[in-house]
């Protein structure tokens, strides 16, 4: 009895202590409203989504750190980063949607908040919705495009993630590649880095580094962010009150946040974060259908595809993860191949007598991460000793793919069989071998999570 009521009596204080820490820090948040009179919005789903936007404020920049990091010019007042953090219901994953700036997007009604003019939809580069409406219209235009209620907005400019950085004593970063760009100063040889605030910066800025340019960019800055859960997260920053207190102070003080974000959310996330790791997080970037998709009076803007940016969309609405929990079953190392399972689509057959065998190998392929029918058929002939992987030759790899998750099938083209394969199991069918893309960026939504892309 006195050890438990030793350990509520400590449990009740360190609560009190978290709370008490972090509860006068309200008042160092500037305080936006964007969803200020906001009609017809989405319907919420499961779990919180957070509106993360980055802009190019840089007025508590000196000028030694201006000249040092190449953060001169005239900030655009627009958004250089935006993305959706979904935090799932259960508080144990963390999924993050990165939306490229240049996207094509239409706004709804609005007034310019620069010119007062009274402007109806029309087309705009996101980032550009901020300049004219913003924090307001930009939540309003995302939520447009996604269908996804955003439930909490963070603004955080080049102040507010230099200090943060700076308040983690750096986050390590690895680079196979040389990085350099003339335009940032980003000059990082091959190998692991632990970069501080102003380094940091430029490391997520730049997007002269190869010729993927901002979609490069995008996913150096994922790549970070799964750096930055695994610092604040193993540090045992999350865990001790007053370093948290540090940290939250270091974040908040130069941000702006909607007025329902305050001291109890931000307790929830510090709660809920003690027991993420890198794995506990994924990041993609909303699929791409044209690359170049010129409008008159925008230019050259990034087209979204509207059937997996809808899947995608609609992934985060449920609460669901964005990369196949199947596709990652326990026990033994998956085997490289060159197209990711998720996007091979796949039909099974029985060729056997086997009762049961094609929603057995149906199973197993869809664990694995194949997107099955899961409606297998009996085979025309039940006679099928060695396994069969049948394929359009057009999608040669895919079947490739496949068949290395097979192991002693037989390849047979099919000329005119079109993109989803056929499995006919054969008596010689035993397990399905683990298989994951050599690029992990592949899957259906291009999902990597944070151990993925971190340092190994």
């Amino acid at each position: 009895m006195r050890a438990t009521t030793t350990l509520s009596v400590v449990l009740l204080a360190a609560a009190g202590i978290g709370h008490s820490v972090v509860a006068g820090l309200d008042a160092d948040i500037t305080r936006v409203d964007p969803f200020k009179d906001m009609k017809n919005r989405p319907r919420a789903g499961h779990g919180m989504n957070v509106l993360l936007v980055g802009t190019d404020g840089r007025d508590d920049i000196t000028e030694t750190e201006r000249r040092r990091y190449r953060l001169g010019g005239t900030p655009c007042h627009c958004t250089d980063t935006i993305m959706i953090v979904h935090i799932s219901d259960d508080r144990e994953r963390a999924s993050v949607v990165s939306l490229p700036r240049d996207s094509y997007a239409e706004t709804p009604p609005h007034t310019d908040q620069v010119t007062g003019k009274e402007h109806s939809g029309h087309p705009i580069r996101i980032n550009s919705a901020y300049a004219e409406g913003g924090p307001q219209l930009t939540v309003r235009t995302v939520e447009n495009m996604t269908h996804v209620k955003i439930d909490h907005y963070l603004e955080v400019d080049f102040t507010s993630f230099m200090k943060t950085v700076d308040v983690l004593d750096g986050v390590r970063i690895c680079t196979a590649e040389p990085l350099k760009d003339t335009y940032t100063g980003l000059d990082l040889a091959p190998g692991s880095h632990t970069l501080k605030g102003g380094q940091a910066l430029q490391y997520v800025r730049s997007r002269h580094t190869d010729a993927s340019s901002d979609l490069g960019r995008m996913k150096r800055q994922q790549r970070f962010l799964a750096a930055l859960v695994d610092r604040a997260t193993s540090s045992g920053v999350l865990l001790n009150p007053l370093k948290f207190r540090d940290v939250t102070r270091a974040v908040l003080g130069s941000v702006r946040a909607d007025r329902g974000f305050g001291t109890d959310e931000l307790l929830d996330l510090g709660r809920a974060m003690r027991t993420f790791s890198p794995s506990s997080s994924e990041f993609t970037t909303v699929p791409i259908g044209r690359m170049n998709y010129v409008v008159k009076g925008l230019g050259s803007t990034l087209k979204w595809d509207p059937v997996k940016a809808q899947r995608l969309f609609r992934a985060l609405r449920d609460d669901e993860p964005l990369a196949s929990a199947g596709a990652r079953p326990h026990g033994g190392r998956a085997v490289r191949v060159d197209v990711a399972p998720q996007r091979i689509r796949v039909q099974v057959e029985n060729g056997t007598r086997t009762a049961g065998l094609g929603r057995r190998v149906d199973a197993a392929l869809a664990a694995t991460g194949f997107r099955t029918t899961r409606q297998p058929v009996s085979a025309a002939a039940p006679s099928t000793r060695r396994t069969v992987v049948a394929y359009d030759p057009r999608w040669d790899r895919s079947a490739k793919s496949l068949a290395t998750a097979l192991p002693g099938s037989e390849l047979r083209a099919v000329k005119g069989l079109g993109p989803t394969l056929k499995v006919i199991a054969g008596t010689d069918f035993h397990q399905v071998r683990r298989v994951r893309a050599a690029q992990v960026e592949q899957g259906e939504f291009g999902v990597v999570r944070g151990d993925e892309v971190g340092c190994s």
